[in-house]
C-alpha cells in the first residue's frame, strides 16, 4: 500500500511476512513397563483419539520405540506432555511423552 505526502513523494509500506509459529509433535517412547491398555487410554484421554487410532499409535510405540499422537502450538504441546506424565507417575508408570519441533 502507498501513501502520498503533500512534497509528491511516495512511500511504499512493506507488508511484513509473518511465519506461523513452529509446532511441536508429542511423542510418547517405548518402555518394557508400562501396560499397552493404559498407554491407549492415555492416547484417547489426552489427544482425542478413538480407540482404534490409539491402538495404532499404542502398536507403533511397542514396536518402532515411539509413536507421534499429536502436533501443536508449543504450549499447548508442553502442557499435554506435563499431562500425561503427571498421570502416568501417579498411576506408577515410567511411561516417557517428549516433544520435537516439526
Amino acid at each position: 500500500m502507498a501513501t502520498k505526502h503533500e512534497n509528491g513523494t511516495v512511500l511504499v509500506r512493506q507488508e511484513q511476512k509473518l511465519k506461523p509459529p513452529p509446532m511441536y509433535q508429542v511423542i510418547l517412547l517405548n518402555d518394557d513397563y508400562t501396560p499397552m491398555e493404559f498407554v491407549v487410554a492415555i492416547i484417547q484421554e489426552y489427544f482425542n483419539k478413538d480407540r482404534e487410532t490409539a491402538m495404532q499409535i499404542m502398536l507403533m510405540v511397542h514396536r518402532e520405540g515411539k509413536g507421534m499422537c499429536g502436533v501443536y502450538p508449543k504450549d499447548i504441546a508442553s502442557t499435554k506432555v506435563e499431562l500425561v506424565l503427571t498421570h502416568a507417575r501417579k498411576a506408577g508408570h515410567p511411561l516417557q511423552c517428549v516433544m520435537e519441533e516439526v
